[in-house]
């Protein structure tokens, strides 16, 4: 994978910001939730197309619909970004539905289960004596 310069870690994080400030104060479309946040922002280095990762507090469906929302309010947001932005070209937004929030949220549950299951075992026994996971832990 590429690394990024920092100009264009910059100027992704710039867009980020102002389309979060964006979203949450100027979009007035009733399926955009009012929990949802802008994660992460990948611009291509042409400044044509740009790529906005949302998270979205709640259920699937409650994504799928901001998701809808946001496309819908792509024009007025790309328009919008251009005012505040001094870039050369306004990039054409594509939203995307970022599920890493809902990952951590799991991962930390599962590490906070094996860590209490941990505490509960007897010092000296072993962790694992068939050297197998249950299948019903999952």
């Amino acid at each position: 994978m590429k690394r990024q310069s920092f100009k264009n870690q910059r100027r992704n994080e710039d867009v980020r910001r102002n389309l979060s400030v964006l979203i949450r104060n100027e979009v007035k479309d009733i399926r955009v939730s009012p929990f949802c946040d802008v994660t992460g922002v990948d611009l291509t280095p042409d400044l044509q197309y740009c790529k906005v990762y949302v998270s979205c507090l709640g259920s699937e469906e409650s994504l799928g619909k901001t998701i809808e929302g946001l496309k819908a309010a792509a024009g007025f947001l790309r328009r919008e970004l251009a005012r505040s932005l001094n870039l050369r070209h306004t990039p054409e937004l594509q939203f995307v539905p970022d599920h890493s929030v809902e990952y951590g949220s799991r991962m930390d549950a599962l590490i906070n289960k094996v860590k209490e299951e941990d505490e509960a075992r007897p010092v000296g026994e072993a962790v694992n004596q068939e050297n197998h996971y249950k299948e019903d832990e999952e």
